[in-house]
């Protein structure tokens, strides 16, 4: 029984280094329509962002104000 362990081990192991060291074909260089599609998404994504980011910063504003009774934090003095 352990003889049969260590032989389906070392099979495991051996098949694991084996795929390790495939290599897969490079990718195909992409197109100028399919690089301005990318940069178009990144682009929409990037928007997006800035726009959640605004409002989460809205929002912690106005409960800052509401738990602070209405006034907004004053600027620190200039010497």
């Amino acid at each position: 029984m352990k003889r049969a362990f260590l032989v389906l081990f070392a099979g495991l192991v051996l098949g694991a280094f084996a795929a390790a060291e495939a290599k897969l074909p490079p990718a195909p260089p992409k197109s100028d329509t399919e690089k301005a599609a990318e940069a178009e998404k990144a682009k929409a994504a990037a928007a997006k962002e800035a726009a959640e980011t605004a409002k989460a910063q809205d929002k912690a504003v106005a409960n800052y104000n509401r738990s602070h009774g209405g006034t907004a934090a004053k600027p620190a003095k200039k010497k």
